[in-house]
């Protein structure tokens, strides 16, 4: 009996060494692969080091330029439309409504006047606008500290489906500006800008349907960019290419471009009109 108790013991023990030493390689392995990725950063010269630099300006300082430049955008804007000088007339609707507040939020969010137009239309601006705030919410998700999905989930918020209901109806708007007559009214900017918008959601969509609909999930996972976002978060202006590892890296580095390009053009396109609808509206209402 003895003996047989000194058995099990031993077996017991030999599985937990093996257990150790699995555990113990999987943490070289993620070491390694860091250290791999920094001795790479280290070790560039010539062209890839330019293209190194020119990726980190990209990834890092440009993100908080180019929310800066956002924020004075809006705030210039603001200026600009609080010294214009009173409209000629009353842009009040009449009659009157008795709750001016909630009339105003359905001017903004139901957008009646539009169903009862352009019934097409409104279907995929109602599509877009909610696809939009979950897209939002979505990359919320990804900053550390915030969970809208399971901590260790591979999926963005609607795993892949909302960037389809982003990206379908900005292929619409953008067939709409060919046809009349909504094509004698557009200008180039028009264009520029919904195309801006439909390849940096395309550039996102790569990314989020590699992890969600491929087997194996695309080579940055979503937890990768929790940590770049962490790193933005804190300023701690580390190099993004240690924690987005593969290469499929310049995917992001694209997609951010395109981000940092949307939000300097933003405050002086057509789209800022969404920051003073309630209150335009509430003014019509009243």
């Amino acid at each position: 009996m003895s003996a047989q108790l000194l058995a099990q013991a031993a077996d017991a023990a030999k599985t937990a060494a093996g257990a150790a030493a699995a555990a113990a390689g999987s943490a070289a392995t993620a070491t390694d692969a860091t250290s791999s990725a920094s001795a790479a950063i280290k070790s560039a010269t010539g062209f890839a080091l330019v293209v190194q630099r020119v990726d980190y300006a990209i990834m890092v300082p440009l993100v908080y330029l180019s929310v800066l430049a956002l924020v004075a955008g809006v705030i210039w804007r603001l200026v600009v439309i609080f010294r214009s000088p009173p409209p000629a007339y009353s842009p009040r609707l009449f009659p009157a409504s008795r709750s001016p507040g909630l009339a105003a939020l359905a001017d903004t969010f139901a957008m009646p006047q539009v169903r009862r137009h352009r019934p097409t239309f409104w279907v995929f601006l109602m599509i877009f606008h909610a696809a939009f705030v979950l897209l939002i919410l979505g990359h919320l998700d990804l900053v550390p500290g915030i969970r809208l999905m399971p901590p260790g989930s591979r999926h963005m918020l609607g795993a892949g489906g909302v960037g389809v209901a982003v990206t379908i109806p900005l292929l619409y708007f953008i067939v709409r500006r060919f046809r009349s007559p909504n094509r004698e009214i557009s200008v180039p900017s028009d264009y520029l800008l919904l195309l801006l918008l439909l390849f940096l959601v395309l550039f996102g969509d790569l990314m989020s349907w590699g992890n969600s609909w491929s087997p194996n999930g695309f080579v940055m996972t979503k937890q990768d960019f929790g940590k770049y976002l962490g790193g933005l978060t804190r300023f701690t202006f580390a190099d993004p290419r240690a924690v987005l590892p593969g290469s499929h890296y310049h995917f992001a580095v694209i997609h951010v471009l395109l981000a940092e390009a949307f939000f300097v053009l933003l405050p002086f396109t057509k789209i800022m009109h969404t920051f003073f609808s309630v209150p335009i509206n509430l003014l019509r209402r009243r």
